[in-house]
């Protein structure tokens, strides 16, 4: 009778309990509850509070906004490669000569040289590509598409960021939640076990059905110490998550279970559509491949560029030359150049570019796809989650209702001891169920909103 006993609480407490938050892991956090969470300070944190906190100490958010920053930074280098070039110089250079006479030929009168030479040459040039075949154009277009794209992987970044915070919040929630039910069906335990020692000094029980109960006490309590040690790692690692101190406790606030669905899985279908950053990003890089397409085409045609340049040269050695004694020459002029070569050698580049393009409007369509199946999956187990809070709900009712019926009729003597104990596992476990699958299904709604790309905009 004892074994049979055991064998009930323990599939409950280690099967339903345990095996269940190491399901979860330690994502989750743990609260203490009753007496051990009021003798210490305890952070009440909502779930948006943890968001904010999350997203204001992100480390993985300080890095994708650092890559915003750099996708800008290369778009005003490829801006600035629209604007004229110019380099100014002066020089001046000294000349020492150890023969100072030179002959071209016998019959030449010679040419008498100075010991040393000094003179300053000054140059300044203008140069700005008036046409370039476009190639500047579509490389800044490019550079403009990408800074987007890392703006949609930042935004990604966030949403995924926001989920791991929020699966970590409603985890916690569930083992707060159980931890309340152990609370209560301890307090509950203690009074079967008041009641069936007075029995017990009776004669109208057995020392066999103390026994009974005080192993089910037992056995909770075994499921209380694991969760207490789970509460421990999980509320550090948040801490770390989240920015906070290590030492600090956490508590999270109730939570409600969303509503009903009211719209069909097509709505949600085309809100991916529009708004998951995959697809946004992928229509940007299509765009890009076609900037590189247009690009390579570019490189055939030819290039005009207008230069402005000045020379100053002295040959006085002075630096302030005397009158008569320097050039300055300024001179405008316009390039026409055109590197036909590229006619023929630039087929196979422009080849490799349009098979890159194929292959972005290949991975936009499979990603469109994957989403499609992603959002109805999220969709059904919503629904699922929900109808699961449901049916919960009616068990412990009816659990409820047994446990009532049980209860008095193990006062009368009219049940034993074990149906007794059955009828509280019952409860029990209905209780864990209950407040799991309420959790559940907040965590359900929140993969359904992620699976849309609209998480972060319900924040």
């Amino acid at each position: 009778m004892i074994q049979r006993s055991s064998n009930v609480f323990a599939r409950l407490a280690f099967r339903r309990v345990h095996s269940r938050f190491q399901k979860y892991g330690l994502l989750a956090l743990l609260l203490l509850l009753g007496g051990a969470v009021s003798a210490q300070n305890v952070r009440q944190l909502s779930l948006e509070e943890a968001i904010r906190l999350g997203t204001q100490n992100s480390n993985t958010i300080k890095l994708s906004q650092a890559r915003i920053e750099e996708a800008i930074s290369r778009y005003n280098q490829v801006k600035d490669n629209t604007l004229p070039t110019g380099s100014v110089s002066y020089t001046y250079n000294h000349a020492e000569i150890p023969t100072t006479t030179f002959k071209i030929s016998d019959k030449a009168e010679p040419f008498f040289l100075p010991r040393r030479a000094d003179a300053f040459l000054g140059t300044f040039t203008l140069q700005e590509v008036i046409f370039g075949g476009n190639r500047l154009k579509y490389a800044t277009e490019s550079t403009a598409l990408l800074t987007q794209v890392a703006r949609l992987d930042a935004e990604s970044d966030k949403e995924e960021l926001v989920y791991n915070i929020a699966s970590a919040y409603f985890n916690l929630y569930k083992l707060q939640q159980s931890q309340q039910v152990v609370a209560q069906n301890l307090e509950a335990i203690d009074r079967q076990i008041k009641q069936a020692q007075r029995f017990f000094e009776q004669g109208l029980a057995t020392r066999n059905d103390v026994l009974r109960f005080r192993l089910q006490r037992s056995n909770i309590e075994l499921s209380g110490v694991d969760l207490e040690t789970n509460r421990k790692v999980v509320v550090y690692n948040l801490d770390i998550m989240l920015g906070l101190p290590p030492e600090t406790n956490l508590a999270v606030e109730k939570i409600e279970t969303p509503g009903q669905l009211t719209v069909p899985v097509a709505a949600f279908v085309d809100t991916a559509l529009v708004n998951r950053q995959e697809i946004k990003a992928l229509g940007l890089q299509t765009k890009v491949a076609d900037n590189q397409i247009k690009s390579i085409k570019a490189e055939k045609m030819p290039s005009v560029l207008a230069s402005a340049s000045a020379y100053y040269i002295n040959p006085s050695g002075a630096f302030v030359p005397p009158a008569n004694s320097y050039v300055a020459p300024v001179m405008a002029g316009v390039t026409v150049a055109w590197n036909f070569d590229q006619l023929w050698l630039n087929d196979n580049k422009a080849a490799e570019a349009r098979i890159k393009k194929t292959e972005v409007e290949i991975s936009r369509d499979a990603t469109i796809d994957l989403v499609k199946t992603q959002v109805n999956e999220s969709y059904q187990n919503y629904r699922k989650a929900l109808e699961r809070v449901q049916i919960l709900e009616t068990a412990i009712a009816q659990a409820t209702e047994n446990d009532r019926m049980v209860e008095s009729q193990y006062q009368n003597t009219i049940a034993s001891a074990i149906d007794r104990v059955d009828a509280e596992t019952q409860l029990f476990e209905a209780q864990i169920n209950l407040a799991l699958a309420k959790a559940d299904a907040d965590l359900a709604y929140y993969t359904l909103l992620k699976s849309t790309g609209t998480l972060t905009h319900n924040q």
